[in-house]
């Protein structure tokens, strides 16, 4: 009997060696083998980072520097000490923002069990197995107030309240606010926090930029006894400075505003735009002071995912209980079939299809000819053809069927069975010979 023989694993012996940030499954970039994790958009980090630094350092050189010798003492040196520090401390931020767990849950690596459908319609027995079904969306009690929570298909769990799936990063994250293509990463549970004072520390660092580059202008109008407009026309790198910063801060302190009115109500910016909460109660307010204490003086829960954890085989899924029969990875998986010309023959997968079998085979057993011929056959011939099916036949991955350089090779089984069929017609006088069964 031919055995096919199993599929290799890919996984034997391999995963051993990897780390989970080597294994991962969403879109996440990983950084320093695991201790950084970004978004799949990370390059944009450096457009930022650019958009911060060269105007800083244009306005520390052209700027910052001349204001050292208009003010006495130590006044001018700080002027550039706090751009400089200022400065660093943004670009921190930004880093916390963008390189850690965003509050990413861990995709579970089989489906949760389904539980059973009850139905009165359509039961098919007293005995039989009830249907079991997964259901997309399941209520769940939360200090006394009830949440909808839907099942993700791609991570295989049920999300937590306030947790959605973003489809950048291909990962469900925990309070999800957004995802912020200027950081590079989600704003979730654990990075909020250092997302909002990243915005609004850049707020800040746009209008100390702006009131010096005028302060600087000024002190030109004092010093020349000149008009405004001239003097700007003598720096024209803080009227380069004056411009950028006044678009930013219309940006970034706009954004500044906006959350601090999510915060305040104890929003996202997810459910604001999302379930619009103005036309219901919010069911997470907790009041002004509250909400701010709970943004900024609780603890940042620690990271559910262990990046650079050694990488854990996982059991094969058993076979589960469905409707009265069992599902196995393997169901649902195209029997194989052999095409002749443009007609499919299909046989049964069972023991029986061996070469050398023993014992009869069931009526499952058949030959697919052209459609209407067998129709047309005398009553003998169709007998004659259900004979056959007593007879072993040729297990499909073992047969030569098909064509090679324009002809068939049929096993000597079939050629016995065409010529039987096609000698028998010329004796009822049928039309058609053996060789129009399979042509096309």
């Amino acid at each position: 009997m031919y055995v096919v023989p199993p599929p290799p694993r890919s996984d034997s012996g391999s995963n051993s060696d990897l780390r989970v940030y080597q294994t991962w499954k969403g879109s996440n970039k990983f950084f320093l083998q695991g201790r950084f994790v970004f978004g799949p958009d990370v390059r944009s980090l450096a457009l930022t980072i650019c958009l911060i630094a060269v105007p800083v350092t244009i306005f520390c050189i052209f700027v910052a520097r001349k204001l050292m010798d208009d003010f006495s003492d130590n006044w001018g040196v700080s002027i550039v000490y706090v751009a400089v520090v200022f400065t660093v401390y943004d670009l921190i931020l930004l880093l916390l923002t963008s390189g850690r767990d965003p509050g990413i849950i861990p995709r579970n690596a089989h489906p949760p069990e389904p539980e059973p459908l009850d139905s009165n319609v359509d039961a098919g027995g007293a005995g039989q197995t009830p249907q079991l079904r997964l259901p997309r969306i399941k209520e769940v009690e939360v200090n006394g107030i009830t949440f909808k929570v839907k099942y993700c298909d791609t991570c295989m769990l049920y999300r937590p309240p306030r947790c959605s799936h973003c489809s950048i990063c291909n990962n469900c994250v925990e309070k999800f606010d957004h995802h912020c293509p200027w950081v590079g990463q989600c704003i979730g549970r654990r990075n909020y926090r250092f997302f909002f004072m990243f915005v609004f520390s850049t707020t800040l660092l746009c209008i100390y930029v702006f009131a010096f580059c005028w302060v600087y202008i000024r002190k030109i109008t004092e010093s020349e006894h000149t008009t405004i407009w001239k003097a700007m026309l003598k720096t024209p790198a803080s009227i380069v400075l004056i411009i950028y910063t006044f678009i930013s801060m219309w940006f970034v302190g706009g954004l500044t505003a906006f959350h601090l009115y999510l915060i305040s109500t104890n929003q996202t910016t997810y459910e604001n735009f999302r379930y619009r909460y103005d036309r219901r109660s919010n069911p997470h307010n907790k009041g002004v002071v509250n909400n701010f204490k709970e943004t900024f003086c609780s603890a940042i829960p620690p990271s559910k995912n262990d990046f650079r954890a050694m990488v854990h085989r996982e059991p094969p899924l058993p076979p589960r209980s469905v409707a009265g029969g069992f599902m196995s990875p393997n169901m649902g998986k195209a029997s194989d079939d052999i095409e002749i010309g443009r007609k499919a023959v299909w046989a049964d997968m069972g023991s029986a299809m061996s070469e050398h079998g023993d014992g009869k085979h069931g009526n499952n057993e058949r030959l697919h000819v052209k459609d209407g011929e067998l129709g047309e056959l005398s009553p003998d011939v169709r007998t004659t053809v259900d004979e056959q099916s007593d007879r072993p036949s040729v297990h499909p991955r073992r047969s030569s069927w098909g064509r090679k350089s324009g002809s068939w090779d049929m096993s000597p089984e079939v050629m016995a069975l065409a010529a039987r069929v096609g000698g028998e017609q010329n004796q009822n006088g049928g039309g058609s010979s053996s060789g129009n069964w399979f042509s096309d």
